[in-house]
């Protein structure tokens, strides 16, 4: 089963790499960008009969820092071909 892990900072805490890419992007003449915020996409391919109690559980003791993160996990159906 392929699941993608969405991480992001929670609001309120600083961003610096979304700022700097905020700013990149006005130096590059694109006007009406109010803020950027960068995250990270995680991709795991797990067992079918993985369930979503273990997945939550990568979530907080690994993939994502719950002091300063929230993260939104996705199952992803694959094409049969």
């Amino acid at each position: 089963m392929k699941i993608r892990v969405h991480v992001s900072l929670k609001n309120g805490v600083l961003d610096p790499q979304g700022r700097a890419i905020h700013h990149a992007l006005e130096g590059l003449g694109f006007a009406g960008v109010r803020d950027v915020r960068a995250g990270r996409l995680i991709e795991l391919d797990v067992a079918d009969d993985t369930g979503d109690a273990a997945l939550d559980e990568m979530c907080r003791k690994l993939l994502a820092n719950m002091v300063i993160e929230n993260y939104r996990i996705e199952k992803v159906a694959e094409a049969v071909a």
